[in-house]
């Protein structure tokens, strides 16, 4: 009482904030007679309205209360649901780009409605972004029924959509879809090869559903994107053979269960050395030679597979087949892949199919990937207990909005045994218990190995009961939708972003889409509706005297949030409700996190079997364990931002340079200038600068010319005239390989040359693009042993990948001016269909969390095909008065040599022109 007495006398920040959103509700609220006026005609005919008035100058804030409450009324209308008033703060804080922080059942799929529609309004496009493809379909679909009814379209981007249809669907007003599916288009769009082939717009506003799920349980693990590599699939075969003796003697490894790292000591490298010298695979040296370093690394991928990573809890087997698990929803990410040769080795251990290996092509990290949308907001039913980390990391401001209803949810003591077996026991009785009483049990699990070991104790025990884990989410929404119904008994392994809602009683629209299906006469139709509507309605009753939803947690998990989020599924909208925790001292939350001396004290205690010890500092001593879990997670997050953020300015520069040659018809300046910056560090090389003429490397200058330009240049010849020096030898070298350019044009035609110059640019530039990902994963990996040298890594790696990536421009120059020198085109020859993206070669990867972000393996090349039909841009140069200096895009084509339009003084080449 009095800490909420002080808090009305002295509002935080949050309160402060509610507080301004607020005191505008009632202008939204003051216009709603006036919309349930208007015909449908006329209010779907204010988003035309909407949108002329923006045209004209008006601000998307200025035309907030009548565009909220028009979705108001037209929710009112089409879906039978009329947003509160704490929703319309809901939607004020989506729209201004912050969190908000909404408990489960308060509606947070309906609140967006209410920004998207109003960002929408601008026509540059807005994403929906969700955790997985049902709930992507699903919220398109009824949610899609207010944005059509007002004029607006709607699409959704699921898994197996090809190019024109997810060209189609981001071409929408409104764009729902998953963060991978939104992260892997966008590194797909900057390897295409034309800029109409490009699926996605350009950026623009971003609502992220179950944000803490997306932005910081997943934000570890980047998006990959792999090509084929070498096949080594024996070797991983013969390795794990190996491996699997080796692992029965722990004395052989160091595994740390809190790191997830593992390690072979001295006398297991000296056996594993030992076996594959036996087993024939180590053939000479010893297995640190550098000329064996993959069987090292074959050798660690599978000591991990074996001692880190379990069958049904991080992946399954299916059709021969290794499916990882996602470790924060359960559900199975079909065509996801470790990296490092990882998922290789796993493979190699359930004695499937070993794939082949793959190369990283493009990668990003989600952190990344949001912060390239100018405005970003996200909601989600937990996220102040992350608020700093959203603000550190995303500048993104937490705000939580007050329930519509009181929560009433009873939360009790954690239960603690000494032994899975007797807390599984304990779970048993009590779901026993409530069913006595037709009370509705949702059970929680960490892993579907421990979902499964709780339905086979209440099968044993006859207790009907629904499972929900990645093995069957086919059914998970039905599973779902009647988990609350009476004496329902339901276990899923994890709770979050499941996005349907618990209902008491059982979830009417589900159950008559059921019952209702294939039934066409409307009495019949009519009858079953009554008939289902009274049953739920009695059986809301019943659940309810009986004490609502019973939440039964059966371990802690790593997040407090996840915990939140299970109790948070009881308790919607004012009903009654329960939660539970049971816990273990064999649980792995308490066996790595938790104090040793807890073990101690219990049998000091005399806890007897069968018996559980609650107590409020039990719940103290196990948020300290997860505050500590969260912190570690944190700073993993943190580590992996500040690498990839050295990679992320490079990838940027890489794929605005790959847009600016994609969108200019004729790159022939930027040609000629590379190749005269490669020609005159050849010369540099061979003919020091006011050198000694006798001491001119010519033999070797010319073969080096021979090897870029393909033809032998006097050069031997010119370099003994009398009175030459360097600069005019240099000069005589660049007219020889200018005048060859010119011939080929003239030879191809001026056109098809301009097309060759830039599709080989484009190409070369992903080729080494490609080598220079491969080389920082490299980097990357090993550049932790830096500090033993009293060096910081991270500064280590920035100074290298910017050593890195100046060869790797340098590297660009000489093989496109070689590729030019080289290419003919072969007329006789029909020319091969059009590819304008080689896809099927290509694969989405998952790497393995904590792994830093590359993907080993051998270098592959992945051939972009192109054909000289792709495409042919005319002169885009607009007239002088159309030119405005503050907006490239109005500049159409400059001439490399030209004076640069933003007004600068210098040459295109120099400013806006210049290569990355």
């Amino acid at each position: 009482m009095f800490a909420s007495l002080t808090r009305a006398v002295f509002p935080n920040s949050n309160d402060r904030a509610l507080r301004a959103y607020q005191r505008r509700v009632p202008k939204i609220s003051a216009l709603e007679s006036a919309m349930e006026a208007l015909s449908d005609e006329a209010l779907a005919a204010k988003t035309v309205e909407f949108r002329d008035r923006l045209a004209e100058g008006a601000t998307l804030d200025e035309l907030l209360p009548e565009a909220f409450a028009v979705v108001r009324e037209a929710s009112r209308r089409v879906l039978g649901q009329r947003h509160f008033d704490v929703q319309m703060v809901g939607g004020m804080v989506l729209h201004e780009g912050k969190i908000a922080e909404m408990k489960t059942g308060e509606g947070k799929t309906l609140v967006a409605t209410l920004p998207v529609y109003l960002n929408a309004l601008a026509g540059k496009g807005v994403h929906v972004v969700t955790v997985n493809d049902y709930l992507a379909r699903r919220d398109a679909d009824w949610m899609g029924q207010i944005y059509g009814f007002l004029g607006m379209t709607v699409g959704v981007i699921v898994h197996d959509l090809d190019d024109m249809q997810r060209r189609a669907q981001y071409q929408c007003d409104i764009t729902y879809g998953t963060n991978n599916e939104f992260g892997f288009d966008y590194l797909r769009d900057n390897m295409r090869y034309r800029l109409e082939d490009m699926v996605q717009r350009d950026f623009n506003y971003a609502i992220v559903d179950e944000v803490d799920s997306i932005l910081i349980d997943e934000a570890r693990t980047p998006l990959i994107i792999s090509g084929p590599a070498d096949d080594s699939s024996d070797l991983y075969r013969q390795v794990d053979e190996v491996v699997k003796v080796l692992v029965t003697d722990p004395e052989t490894y160091e595994k740390d269960e809190k790191l997830r790292t593992v390690a072979l000591t001295e006398p297991g490298a000296e056996r594993v050395e030992d076996m594959l010298r036996a087993a024939g695979v180590l053939t000479d040296g010893n297995m640190y030679d550098i000329f064996n370093v993959s069987l090292v690394h074959h050798a660690q991928q599978s000591l991990r597979a074996h001692t880190l990573y379990a069958r049904d809890v991080d992946y399954i087997v299916r059709n021969g087949e290794v499916i990882l698990i996602d470790e924060f929803t359960g559900r199975m990410m079909h065509g996801r892949r470790f990296s490092e040769g990882l998922h290789q080795a796993l493979e190699a251990k359930e004695h499937v199919t070993v794939q082949p290996e793959n190369q990283t092509l493009a990668s990003i990290t989600f952190q990344n990937y949001f912060r390239l949308y100018p405005k970003l907001a996200g909601m989600t039913g937990t996220a102040m207990t992350e608020a700093d980390e959203f603000a550190e990391i995303y500048k993104l401001e937490v705000i939580e909005i007050p329930t519509n209803v009181l929560v009433i949810r009873n939360d009790e003591h954690d239960e603690v045994y000494r032994t899975a077996a007797e807390k599984y026991e304990a779970v048993a009785k009590l779901i026993d218990e409530a069913r006595s009483r037709d009370q509705p049990v949702l059970v929680g699990t960490t892993s579907i190995e421990k979902s499964e070991i709780i339905s086979e104790l209440l099968k044993s025990k006859r207790v009907p009961h629904a499972v929900l884990n990645a093995r069957y989410h086919e059914q998970e929404s039905e599973i779902v939708a009647q988990a609350g119904a009476p004496g329902a008994v339901t276990i899923a392994t994890n709770m979050a972003g499941r996005g349907t809602d618990i209902k008491l009683g059982g979830n009417l629209e589900m159950r008559l889409r059921k019952e209702l299906d294939g039934i066409e006469d409307e009495a019949r139709r009519s009858a079953i509706q009554e008939q289902v509507q009274s049953e739920i309605a009695v059986a809301h009753e019943v659940v309810k005297q009986a004490g609502g939803l019973l939440v039964i947690g059966t371990e802690r998990h790593e997040s407090r949030r996840v915990d939140n989020q299970l109790r948070g599924r009881s308790g919607r909208q004012g009903d009654p409700g329960q939660s539970r925790f049971f816990l273990s001292l064999e649980d792995d939350l308490m066996r790595i996190f938790g104090s040793d001396r807890m073990g101690g004290m219990l049998q000091r205690l005399g806890l007897q079997q069968g018996e559980a010890i609650v107590h409020p500092w039990i719940n103290k001593a196990l948020e300290k364990a997860q505050k500590k879990v969260e912190a570690r997670n944190f700073d993993m997050r943190k580590n992996v931002l500040k690498y990839d953020d050295v990679m992320n300015a490079q990838r940027k520069e890489v794929y605005a340079q790959r847009k600016e040659f994609m969108r200019t018809p004729d790159v022939s300046e930027t040609i000629s200038d590379m190749r005269n910056e490669i020609l005159a560090t050849m010369v540099r090389a061979r003919v020091p600068e006011k050198g000694l003429t006798e001491n001119w490397e010519l033999a070797e200058l010319a073969a080096d010319l021979n090897r870029v330009l393909a033809v032998d240049l006097p050069v031997e010849q010119w370099g003994r005239e009398e009175g030459i020096d360097e600069s005019a030898l240099e000069e005589r070298i660049e007219q020889a390989a200018t005048q060859l350019s010119a011939d080929k044009e003239q030879r191809f035609g001026a056109d098809t040359m301009h097309f060759i110059e830039r599709s080989i640019l484009i190409q070369m530039l992903d080729t080494v693009w490609k080598e220079h990902l491969y080389a920082l994963d490299h980097l990357r990996q090993g550049i932790g042993l830096r500090a033993y040298g009293q060096r910081d890594p991270l500064n280590e790696y920035k100074s290298e990948a910017f050593v890195l990536f100046n060869f790797m421009l340098d590297e660009l120059k000489e093989r496109v001016t070689a590729m030019l020198a080289r290419v003919e085109i072969a007329q006789e020859q029909p020319p091969p269909p059009p590819m304008p993206f080689a896809s099927a070669l290509m694969q989405e990867v998952h790497p393995a969390p904590g792994s830093g972000f590359g993907a080993g393996g051998d270098v592959g090349e992945l051939e972009p095909a192109w054909s000289e039909g792709a495409v042919m841009i005319g002169s885009s140069r607009p007239a002088a008065g159309a030119i405005d200096p503050a907006n490239p895009s109005t500049w159409g084509t400059v001439g490399r040599n030209a004076a640069c339009p933003c007004g600068s003084g210098k040459k295109y080449k120099f400013c806006h022109g210049r290569i990355v």
